[in-house]
């Protein structure tokens, strides 16, 4: 009480005396301080009884003002005499020894405030950095300190500082001598070293290093210290402010772990060489991110429904406040699935703003620390729920991935870095790229559903390797053509429009039967091209009304419902095209793709052609569409439509050219939708009132007709509607493909 009533009349006599120059009155603050060390034998009262706290906040109103008075990055006196008596360096002796009890906290709050509030730059001066660097070694030694908030908020300012002025970070990596027992040995990097190693500190030698050091005056006398002796000795450098913040990202208290968090991110992101080396090399900042994400996956329920993996919301590692009381659509485990999908954002977020060489190395080590020793044996296994459950999670990440080094590292931990082609013999030569592709065609069809539904969301990401990898490695040589030089007297040109060899639709037993007046016909013939004498451009494309009918002409009319329904139209189909190929045309800029196919005479046409595993499964699930469910046939075309976007010449002529010559033993998917409807032909024969009980079902799929009674062969009837509708949408990319490259 008595102390406290000091510090009052303190106030009131430092209001009523008369002012004093601002240095004598920082000086005055200043040896008040010294002072009460020397005077007070009672070390156990706490600080906030003393007058401790007013003199440090006078001190910096003293220095804020000054500065103001003075002309940009002029030094005054005040600030001077803090520099040259080493106040800082008395201020961190008095912090560590916190004495009296709290004055480590009134410490950091000066540090932080004095960083804050001052415009030059301090952190240069070493008898500046070098207190801010020892003060940094005292944060985040205990979890759950009382000063736990100072010490966030103190390095938070460090590394804000940083990020302003990036080369000041070579201040903040301390070389050091590391003594091991043995040649060769070394202890493991970061906060993790320790044993038996002697450790001699550089940067406590009282020089002020320059930016970039750690290959400077002090290393070099390191490296003549280190030189003599038995043992082996090299040169290390510590990242302290990284292993504070690393020790603070455990904090019980949510709010100081996130702004350690964000502190590591600012770090990371720095563009000097020197500190992402040691960043990734000296600390353990890829354990914590790896190891977190381990025992957050670890702390999933052993199955979650695919559906709420999918759908669950407020994934944002800095605004994880989830609380299950005011959750109306809570699920068992739903807690535990945004902590895994919040920290795997702030591990992409890190690993998307960090330096490349950081990003690099924690994506990698994100690769095999965790997809590799934790989620590849749960895609590997034989439970059909975990597999479910597994493969849920890896299509979430892969849909919520953003930054690019650690989507290339999922891609190869997914399908491997192989680019040579495909054959029957190697396709098991990466077993997870064999097995997840078996997986699209699982006896369980939600399996084969969410395995198609991943691979159609990693098509859609921006890395080329993906198509290539599945796809384009196996179409490299165009052996899946038969080339027919032409004899001398054939011309590209003939009267009925025709390329030489090509059958007409109307002559092709399968089509007799379709109406030249399809309303569906027209409407595309009205949208297409006008007719021309050339079947095929100088360029070799095929001319795109032909290939929009083939493809339209396809399902036969007896076949057909949509145009008894209305708004199901190809209308809607053209415009998703569009939108979707301008996509695709996004991502693939980059890529570097041909505008034209690599010409016949250049390919080798004598390799066996392998379509390649992915393809062979898809085709083999489209071939079988009129016998599969109608969710598992919507997800195998949604996959072939997605493969067909893609504005690769190769792609294009083997997914969506009708009139591409097929080597033998080749199939196309256009060849693979005509076996299709080959059998469909011969099986409508055999359904009773099968328009009509088609035209019911169309209804029903699209809710314009209650649920009745089942109707007999319901599958064949939902297949031969999503054949009829994927036939409208590859004709419409197929137009809006070949309108985009007439465009200039």
């Amino acid at each position: 009480m008595f102390s406290k009533f000091t510090s009052i009349l303190q106030h009131a006599v430092e209001v009523l005396a008369p002012s004093l120059p601002l240095q004598e009155d920082f000086v005055y603050h200043w040896k008040a301080i010294t002072h009460y060390y020397i005077e007070t034998s009672d070390d156990k009262a706490p600080v906030t009884d003393t007058n401790i706290p007013s003199h440090l906040e006078q001190m910096l109103d003293i220095l804020v003002q000054e500065e103001s008075e003075r002309e940009s990055g002029e030094t005054g006196p005040c600030m001077e005499y803090l520099l040259h008596h080493k106040v800082l360096e008395t201020l961190y002796t008095l912090g560590k020894a916190d004495c009296p009890p709290g004055m480590k906290q009134q410490v950091l709050v000066f540090y932080t405030k004095l960083l804050g509030r001052i415009k030059q730059p301090l952190l240069p001066h070493i008898n500046v950095h070098r207190p801010v660097l020892k003060l940094i070694r005292l944060c985040g030694e205990v979890l759950a300190n009382p000063t736990e908030n100072e010490e966030i908020h103190f390095l938070g300012i460090v590394c804000a500082k940083l990020k302003q002025d990036p080369y000041l970070v070579n201040f903040f990596l301390e070389s050091k001598v590391k003594t091991s027992d043995s040649a060769g040995s070394s202890g493991p990097p970061g906060a993790a070293a320790g044993g038996s190693a002697e450790e001699v500190v550089a940067n406590d030698t009282g020089q002020a290093q320059p930016p970039g050091a750690g290959s400077g005056a002090a290393d070099d006398k390191l490296e003549a210290r280190a030189a003599p002796g038995p043992s082996t000795n090299h040169i290390v450098q510590d990242y302290n402010l990284v292993n504070s913040l690393l020790n603070l990202t455990k904090s019980p208290d949510g709010r100081i772990a996130v702004k350690a968090c964000e502190g590591l991110m600012l770090l990371g992101s720095l563009p000097e060489l020197a500190a992402a080396k040691c960043l990734t090399q000296n600390t353990a900042v890829c354990e914590l991110l790896t190891d977190r994400l381990t025992s957050l996956y670890r702390a999933l329920p052993q199955s979650i429904d695919p559906l709420d993996i999918e759908t669950v919301e407020g994934i944002n590692w800095g605004l994880d406040s989830y609380s299950v009381k005011e959750d109306a659509s809570a699920f068992p485990g739903k807690r535990a699935l945004i902590s895994f999908l919040s920290w795997f954002d702030y591990c992409d977020q890190l690993i998307k703003e960090a330096h490349r060489m950081t990003a690099t190395t924690m994506a990698r080590s994100m690769r095999e620390r965790f997809l590799v020793n934790v989620l590849e044996p749960q895609l590997m296994q034989t439970s059909e729920i975990g597999i479910l459950t597994a493969t849920s999670l890896l299509h979430r990440i892969v849909r919520q991935v953003t930054s690019e080094a650690l989507l290339e590292e999922i891609v190869f931990f997914l399908l491997g870095e192989q680019r040579e082609p495909e054959t029957l013999s190697t396709i098991q030569s990466f077993p997870l790229r064999h097995r997840l592709i078996e997986h699209c065609n699982h006896i369980s069809d939600e399996i084969s559903i969410m395995t198609l539904r991943l691979f159609e969301h990693l098509l859609q990401k921006p890395n080329e390797h993906i198509l290539y990898n599945l796809i384009l490695r196996n179409l490299e040589e165009r052996n899946y053509t038969e080339y027919k030089p032409p004899c001398p007297e054939d011309k590209d040109v003939v009267e009925n429009g025709q390329i030489p060899g090509a059958v007409d639709l109307e002559e092709d037993p399968i089509f007799t039967d379709i109406s030249p007046d399809s309303t569906l016909s027209k409407e595309w013939m009205s949208a297409s091209p006008p007719i021309t004498p050339d079947h095929q451009r100088t360029d070799g494309k095929t001319e795109v009304h032909k290939i929009v009918n083939s493809f339209l002409c396809l399902v036969p009319d007896e076949a057909k419902s949509s145009y008894q329904v209305e708004g199901t139209g190809y209308d809607t189909y053209l415009r998703d095209a569009h939108r979707q190929f301008r996509d695709y045309c996004a991502i693939c800029l980059r890529w570097d793709w041909p505008g034209t196919a690599k010409p016949i005479e250049k390919c080798n046409l004598e390799a066996p052609f392998f379509e390649g595993h992915f393809l062979k499964v898809l085709f083999d699930r489209m071939g079988r569409i009129l016998d599969q469910p109608y969710d598992v046939n919507l997800q195998v075309t949604s996959v072939l439509s997605k493969l067909s976007l893609f504005p690769h010449p190769h792609t294009h002529e083997f997914l969506l050219d009708p009139y591409v010559n097929l080597a033998p033993g080749c199939r196309s998917l256009f060849s693979v939708i005509v076996r299709v409807v080959g059998d469909l032909m011969v099986r409508i024969q055999r359904i009773p009132d099968f328009t009509l009980k088609l035209l019911l079902v169309r209804k029903r799929l699209l809710g314009l007709e209650p649920d009745g009674p089942i109707v007999d062969h319901m599958t064949l009837l939902e297949g031969v509607i999503v054949l009829e509708e994927f036939c409208k949408e590859l004709a419409a990319i197929a137009f809006v493909k070949y309108h985009s490259s007439t465009t200039p």
